[in-house]
């Protein structure tokens, strides 16, 4: 209660037993004294008990709150009583409130009068002002000395505040029953609304109740509760704040049953923002959170993992982020409130908030390699990108069906989340690089140095949350649509309270690229195409991305239109996979499914001011190399992309354009030159099982064949790579395993013939693959076809593994 009053205490009651001084000196000493006593005697503050922490939305709509730490429910002091409740306590407890300076003489000689009658005290003549005192000074005996105190000390509380002050300091500290304190608790609990809803019965009821908060509990003498709130609502109908049929029906409302729960609307965020909060901020947290979307969400968010749960999927978690404002507007941390978690809770991590966790990233950063490759014109949308069997040291990725496309365009693999070509292209790209490139757009669990990730950083390789996440790709959002500081693009943070926000950061990713990945993600094949969809809006325009991690861990999806994006985690917080947990049948469903509930937040205009045109071939998305047929595509106006086309060559026909020639075989001007899509001989030969349409390059006609140029000709190995070091698998039983070589050709006729160290293996048709069991060190390996066209690598066997 700070030393203040209870110097005062001491100096007055010191004062009071000292014989009057004989001398003036010591008479205006005396009064000095009092006087200081008196102007300093409040504390400061007036009260400092533990507060609930009190989580609200953008209306100031309640949404959670948090016990005391004494165990109390204490909101803290609202800015405002309302109108009802404070006609109502003036007129059962003070009614000449406004009138008096803090002490009611009149209410005061009548105490007097009755304890003087009763010989005991049965009346303390207390205005509310007074009240306050007592709830401050934590009750003290009732004795004259302590009313003394008292009333010095209301008079010098009505000199420092304002009578609505007074009020409010009352209502927030007044007791109503139970672990109740407060005015707005008790709303809560015994009505289950905020205090600006209560009714003029419920204000009068929460009036009487601090004069014997004991009444409300269920049992105790109920009627005499509802005589004084009867009582209260007679004196207000005859001082006019009520009529007589209102009177009437307010005597007619029930007295409160059980205590209400209060709202748990975002628990998990509130213990997120309490925890680690220090005690002397804020108590009444005012968020960005719509309420009747909030309560929604943490509905559908329930439903949904019910169903889930029966698959072994316990937690789930969803963000929804306005990409205008930034601020979010709904925020379920978890599948189910820890307190009405059914079963063992523990170990089901209900009580954390799984949009702070990092969890790994599964597919869900490829977007942003494709975004920083566009921006720095390494590639364009319709770039071809290999997919092959490929292998870098002991890391091999593989498409999530197991299957190789040759060569696909760069929007293409993102769209279907092809992981192999997405490896080459962080290859190409640089895993420090892009790891640079992730902490600058906000990425902050990227805790190991770029080494320690490596190639599988665009795999899953590293932890995300869904917060940093859902800011990234609202920020994506944003500059597709053109939204650019006066310094360039930049980084804006989410906004979720009234703190103050965080600076904006550069962005390295413009408004063209941006624009252009948000394009590609539109294609990204929805679930009801593969038959886990049903109700989606399919006229909404969202761009999407899902991601699985490995072990079926953590099941990603994120989309965003032109006004939303929306995050979407699922999986189990102790780690548990689950084969059910797969980005695009786990976690998409429940993401169109929070879009179906939003509004229509329309599509992305071409930013045609941040955009340029490029010609391309159309085969391949390189620059144009001879005649190949081109097209137009956008790419960003800063981007410098240079790349002519690897993939279309010159090839001289003969006139019919059947067989290939060349100037020792054929006459320059009866040769028919054109322009020829071919893919190396690795790519080819599972490009053509997709592009049934693909045409491979004529063979030589057979008078030309001894003058061919062979340099690269249509062997290729798949397996292994140049230069490779290669340990040899142990299988199940500890045996010694075989090593798998693989060889593609641009026939599908051909025949090839394998050599090891010079010595013959065997002849291969169709699936050109040898399992060898090889001795550790040193080899080199020859694939010959029937036409003399060969292939050498060299490896090295290091040992078993």
């Amino acid at each position: 209660m700070g030393n203040g009053h209870k110097a005062f205490e001491i100096k007055l009651r010191g004062a009071l037993l000292r014989r009057p001084g004989r001398s003036a000196l010591r008479r205006g000493a005396a009064a000095l004294l009092l006087g200081g006593a008196w102007a300093f005697c409040l504390p400061e503050p007036l009260f400092d008990p533990p507060l609930s922490v009190v989580l609200l939305d953008r209306r100031g709509e309640l949404l959670g709150a948090q016990l005391a730490g004494d165990g109390q429910w204490r909101f803290p002091a609202a800015p405002a009583v309302p109108e009802k409740y404070k006609r109502a306590l003036v007129t059962f407890e003070d009614k000449r409130f406004f009138r008096h300076p803090g002490v009611d003489p009149l209410a005061l000689a009548r105490s007097l009068y009755l304890n003087y009658l009763r010989k005991k005290v049965v009346s303390g003549g207390s205005t509310i002002s007074m009240q306050v005192i007592r709830l401050a000074r934590k009750n003290p005996p009732r004795t004259y000395p302590q009313k003394l105190i008292e009333i010095l000390m209301t008079l010098r509380l009505e000199w420092r505040y304002s009578k609505d002050e007074i009020i409010s300091l009352y209502a927030a500290n007044a007791p109503f029953g139970g672990n109740v304190i407060g005015l707005e608790g008790a709303a809560w609990r015994y009505y289950g609304r905020s205090p600006e809803l209560l009714s003029w019965s419920e204000s009068a009821l929460l009036a009487v109740l601090p004069n014997s908060p004991a009444l409300i509990h269920p049992g105790r003498n109920r009627e005499e509760l509802r005589r004084k709130r009867d009582a209260l609502l007679r004196k207000l109908n005859a001082a006019g704040a009520l009529d007589d049929l209102s009177m009437r029906l307010a005597m007619r409302e029930p007295l409160p049953g059980r205590p209400h729960p209060l709202p748990r609307a975002a628990p998990h965020l509130l213990d997120t923002l309490s925890a680690g909060r220090p005690r002397a901020l804020e108590h009444r947290l005012r968020t960005t959170l719509d309420a009747p979307l909030q309560r929604a969400m943490q509905a559908m968010v329930g439903r949904y993992s019910d169903t889930m749960a029966l698959h072994g999927v316990r937690n789930a978690a969803v963000i929804v982020v306005d990409n205008r404002t930034f601020e979010v507007k709904a925020y379920v941390g978890n599948s189910r409130d820890l307190a009405g978690a059914p079963g063992d809770r523990s170990s089901s991590g209900y009580g954390i908030d799984l949009i702070r966790r990092p969890r790994s990233t599964g597919s869900i950063l490829k977007p942003l390699l494709f975004a920083a490759m566009i921006q720095s014109g390494e590639l364009l949308s319709t770039t071809l990108v290999p997919d092959l069997p490929t292998q870098y040291g002991n890391f091999m990725p593989q498409n999530f069906d197991r299957k190789y496309r040759g060569a696909v365009p760069a929007r293409a693999a993102l769209a279907q989340s092809l992981n192999v070509p997405a490896v080459r292209m962080l290859k190409a790209y640089g895993a420090p690089r892009f790891y640079d490139f992730l902490r600058g757009l906000g990425l902050s669990t990227l805790h190991r140095d770029p080494e320690g990730y490596g190639l599988s950083l665009i795999l899953g390789g590293a932890e995300g949350t869904l917060w940093d996440l859902a800011r990234i790709y609202a920020n994506l959002a944003r500059l597709a649509r053109g939204g650019l500081g006066k310094d360039g693009p930049r980084l804006r943070p989410l906004l979720l309270t009234s703190a103050p926000a965080e600076p904006e950061t550069p962005s390295a990713v413009g408004t063209g690229a941006a624009w252009l990945t948000m394009k590609a993600l539109l294609d990204v094949t929805r679930p009801g195409e593969e038959g886990y969809w049903e109700n989606f809006d399919s006229s909404r325009r969202i761009a999407w991305k899902t991601g699985t991690s490995y072990g079926h861990r953590d099941a990603w999806a994120i989309g965003s239109d032109a006004s939303h994006t929306v995050g979407v985690w699922l999986g189990n917080a102790d780690g548990e996979g689950r084969p059910e947990l797969v980005g695009v049948t786990a976690a998409a469903p429940l993401l169109f499914q929070v879009f179906n509930h939003l509004p229509h937040g329309g599509w992305f205009d071409t930013p045609e001011v941040h955009l340029k045109e490029v010609e391309l071939c159309r085969n391949d998305g390189y620059l144009p190399f001879g005649n190949c047929v081109t097209e137009r595509q956008w790419a960003p106006l800063e981007s410098n992309f240079d790349r002519a086309s690897p993939y279309n060559k010159t090839v001289h026909l003969d006139a019919a354009g059947r067989w290939r020639v060349h100037g020792k075989c054929e006459a320059v001007s009866r040769m028919k030159h054109q322009t020829w899509f071919s893919l190396p001989p690795g790519q080819e030969y599972f490009y053509r099982r997709y592009y049934p349409g693909y045409k491979p390059i004529p063979a030589y006609r057979r008078d030309c064949e001894a003058g061919a140029d062979r340099k690269k000709g249509p062997v290729e190995f798949l397996y292994p790579g140049a230069e490779s070091r290669i340990y040899i698998p142990m299988d199940l039983a500890e045996k010694k395993g075989r090593v798998v070589f693989e060889a593609a050709h641009t026939r599908q006729d051909a025949a090839l013939f394998w050599h090891l160290d010079g010595n013959y293996l065997g002849r291969t048709t169709v699936f050109h693959q040898q399992a060898l069991d090889i001795e550790p060190g040193a080899h080199e390996l020859t694939v010959v076809d029937q036409d003399g066209n060969y292939a050498t690598r060299r490896f090295e066997i290091l040992g078993r593994t």
